[in-house]
């Protein structure tokens, strides 16, 4: 099997070099990343400047370093750098869960897995997480310490990966979403969710002189219920596995349809 590996936390991302290793067991790996981090940038394409690509080694592995976004990263990895055409596309492991609409929307690593949809690739986007105090766990998770973590998170991805494709859900999903509790262990339970309808609040902050910058606060702003939800799964400590279709228009009532498109509206 050949697979590509992305993420949207850089080249220096402390899950990359475990996961291309992990990955490595299962077949023949490519990496191709942002030379920097690239979160929040959903499916972001560039298309004014060109983008450059380096070729680098990190942990005695050969990697495509780009100065474009994550999908940027997919759509190279696909059409220039992998012949043929990869198998398969993994994306992360992400640094923070990427649960609920709104995160997923946003998500460049969700959105490297849905470029490699867009070009008829099978995709797996990886994240971990905490729901506990956000910035305390990140300084722990790029710390030193959390290298063997990293490590075991990397081996229980490939399972994963392995098991989507073996179970066959890749082929009732476009793109298949997991989210890692960070002390997740092979014997963590498993459960199939759906996305919850979440949003989130303030992402900007004032620093004077008319100028904002990106500063989100750990809001969310709750649409409808999570029961069932890959948000539901993180409170419960149990991994989530979302099956994500692409844009699927909404069942829309006879009664609404009859009242946009003409004829009698009926009751409602």
């Amino acid at each position: 099997m050949r697979i590509l590996v992305t993420n949207d936390d850089g080249i220096d991302a402390p899950a990359l070099v475990p996961l291309a290793r992990a990955m490595g067991d299962l077949g023949e790996v490519t990496v191709v990343v942002p030379d920097r981090e690239r979160s929040w940038v959903g499916k972001a394409i560039t298309r004014f400047e060109p983008v450059a690509v380096r070729e680098l080694e990190r942990g005695g592995m050969p990697m495509f370093a780009v100065t474009g976004y994550p999908a940027d990263a997919v759509q190279l990895g696909i059409h220039a750098f992998t012949q043929p055409t990869p198998d398969l596309v993994v994306s992360g492991i992400n640094l923070g869960y990427n649960h609920g609409a709104g995160f997923l929307m946003s998500s460049g690593t969700v959105g490297a897995a849905v470029e490699a949809w867009i070009s008829g690739v099978p995709a797996v986007a990886v994240s971990t997480g905490t729901m506990s105090d956000w910035h305390t766990w990140r300084e722990l998770a790029v710390s030193p310490e959390s290298e063997g973590t990293w490590k075991h998170l990397a081996e229980l991805t490939a399972q994963l990966v392995t098991d989507v494709g073996v179970s066959g859900l890749n082929a009732h999903a476009d793109v298949v979403s997991i989210n890692l509790p960070f002390s997740a262990t092979p014997e963590t339970s498993r459960r199939i969710t759906t996305i919850a309808r979440v949003g989130y609040d303030r992402l900007f902050a004032y620093r004077g002189e008319g100028i904002y910058v990106h500063e989100y606060g750990g809001g969310m702003t709750q649409i409808e219920a999570v029961d069932g939800s890959d948000v539901d799964a993180a409170h419960d400590g149990v991994i989530s596995i979302t099956p994500i279709q692409m844009p699927a228009a909404a069942v829309v009532p006879a009664h609404v349809r009859a009242a946009i498109e003409g004829g009698d509206p009926g009751p409602g």
